[in-house]
């Protein structure tokens, strides 16, 4: 048997079908036989990777994970504003609009594994809340926010934002995600940490609840 010479391309060939399959035809109507048939593998060179279709949703949940932590990280280097409370609100605004973030949102929705939601609060807490708490400490040396525990601030923020107010974890529709957004911006404004506003507002809705 010829042994393949790039499996890192193999994998990752996989991995991207599988996402686009996934988001065009729904988790349970994808079968592997398309995939098969979408990447011209054999059983054998898909099965050498991947022993099931489960494991496969698993690596393209983490690749999801992946692309958001790296969209996330370009944004906070690339995006340059007059203070740091503009600068945090046109990256919110930019991950809103993101399609990619949100693609397989909907897609996948009965088959969110609680490991992952596990996983994603944990990268939430650890990685990107000192991020964010770092940008509010600049927002409040420019003037620009007044928010007292930045780190703390930053944890509950995005904790609400990403999974609380999240309507794919909780099956909700455009109207119940409005209510849920409205109160997390009072609930920020009262913490001094004013960024949700009536664009973020509507282009979470768009992204969320297609």
């Amino acid at each position: 048997m010829a042994r393949n010479k790039h499996p890192e391309q193999t994998l990752e060939k996989i991995v991207v079908t599988a996402a686009r399959l996934f988001v065009e035809k729904g988790y349970e109507q994808t079968s592997v036989q398309d995939i098969l048939d979408a990447t011209g593998l054999s059983k054998g060179g898909l099965y050498h990777h991947f022993k099931s279709k489960e494991q496969i949703l698993d690596a393209v949940m983490q690749r999801r994970i992946q692309y958001v932590n790296k969209r996330f990280q370009e944004l906070i280097r690339n995006t340059p504003d007059k203070n740091a409370k503009e600068k945090l609100k046109k990256i919110l605004g930019q991950l809103a609009a993101d399609a990619e973030t949100h693609a397989l949102d909907q897609a996948l929705a009965s088959q969110l594994d609680p490991h992952f939601v596990v996983n994603g609060i944990q990268t939430c807490v650890a990685q990107d809340a000192p991020i964010v708490a770092g940008l509010i400490r600049e927002g409040n040396r420019d003037g620009s926010l007044h928010v007292q525990q930045p780190e703390l601030c930053a944890e509950v923020f995005l904790m609400l934002l990403n999974y609380w107010a999240n309507p794919v974890l909780f099956h909700r529709n455009s109207e119940e995600t409005e209510v849920r957004l409205r109160y997390l911006q009072s609930v920020m404004i009262q913490l001094g940490l004013d960024l949700i506003d009536d664009s973020l507002i509507a282009d979470l809705i768009q992204a969320y609840v297609q």
